[in-house]
């Protein structure tokens, strides 16, 4: 896996899911955001402290994951 900086795990927010710079927004909620048809810019509107790059990120975190689960199933 790259290195995904942006991407943290604490087992005390949001249950240990895979989270944006230590905050509250998961990796599932951007890349259902991204999956809705909403754009980058509108995402960065509703979440003011996210960067371009948090939403980079967590989609390339999304596509890792599904990588290796397809692996895993094989």
């Amino acid at each position: 896996m790259k290195n995904l900086d942006r991407i943290t795990f604490d087992p005390n927010v949001m249950g240990g899911r895979a989270c944006i710079r230590d905050t509250r927004v998961t990796v599932s909620l951007i890349v259902n955001l991204v999956a809705d048809d909403m754009s980058r810019a509108e995402i960065l509107e509703a979440y003011p402290y996210l960067d371009p790059e948090d939403i980079q990120q967590a989609l390339q975190y999304a596509a890792w994951l599904a990588e290796e689960n397809v692996e895993e199933v094989a």
